[in-house]
């Protein structure tokens, strides 16, 4: 049996993309900062041997590179990573401090390069595959989105330079989702379910909002050997918005 780390994996897509490596026979280590999330999962993820959570944020290097040396340490060969966690602070610019800035870039950005940074030794053996979670954000912005969307262009910027550090021995690619309603896949105190109205759904090409699954599917595929070819990559999956020409 192969592991996979996720990151920021406890709730959200995060969540989804840890079942869909545990469906595929994948150990899992399920790596989160939100102790309530964590519980929640492991109340209601029904693969009780094919995962451990760990509390972890990935935003301290320290902490970040203790959890990761655990992880090589474990049972099984890591062959996957992939890197998920992301905060936001948006708010105006003349009101976002120095701190908050430094926070986004480094849970969103940095703990990306530090992951692969500790894990390229094991990846190198198990001649693994690296996925990171960037956002149509990083090509197409609203207000107040600096930090967020800044980080998420680093990511796309960073996949390539990865590919090409770890090659031949590790893929390197990126996803950037578009509206994905995570609503059910939150920890219990924050869960809901929205019936999105149909011109919502029909503002997408594809037709509908997307779905966690729909990224978690798109994971699985980069990271497998049906996509050996592939590295280097970004690929949306956002139902076809960033190629909607809008006016108002």
């Amino acid at each position: 049996m192969n592991a996979a780390i996720v990151t920021g994996a406890a709730q959200g897509i995060g969540k989804a993309i840890s079942i869909k490596l545990m469906q595929q026979g994948i150990f899992v280590f399920v790596l989160d900062f939100d102790d309530e999330a964590l519980m929640d999962f492991s109340d209601e993820v029904s693969f009780k041997n094919a995962f451990t959570t760990m509390l972890c944020d990935v935003g301290e290097p320290a902490r970040l590179q203790e959890t990761i040396t655990t992880c090589i340490s474990g049972k099984y060969p890591i062959k996957y990573l992939v890197n998920n966690a992301a905060i936001a602070c948006n708010k105006p610019m003349e009101d976002l401090n120095f701190e908050e800035w430094n926070r986004v870039i480094s849970v969103n950005l940095s703990s990306y390069f530090f992951t692969a940074k500790y894990l390229a030794g094991a990846l190198r053996k198990s001649r693994g595959s690296i996925v990171n979670i960037s956002s149509t954000r990083a090509f197409m912005s609203e207000q107040n989105t600096e930090a967020y969307s800044a980080s998420k262009g680093g990511v796309v910027a960073l996949t390539h330079a990865l590919a090409m550090s770890l090659q031949p021995s590790v893929r390197v690619n990126c996803i950037s989702p578009g509206w994905i309603d995570t609503e059910p896949w939150q920890k219990k105190s924050r869960r809901n379910q929205t019936h999105w109205p149909p011109e919502e759904h029909l503002q997408h090409p594809a037709g509908r909002i997307g779905m966690p699954d729909d990224i978690a599917n798109l994971v699985w595929f980069l990271l497998s050997e049906e996509a050996g070819f592939i590295t280097g990559q970004n690929f949306f999956c956002d139902g076809g918005m960033t190629r909607k020409m809008i006016y108002r």
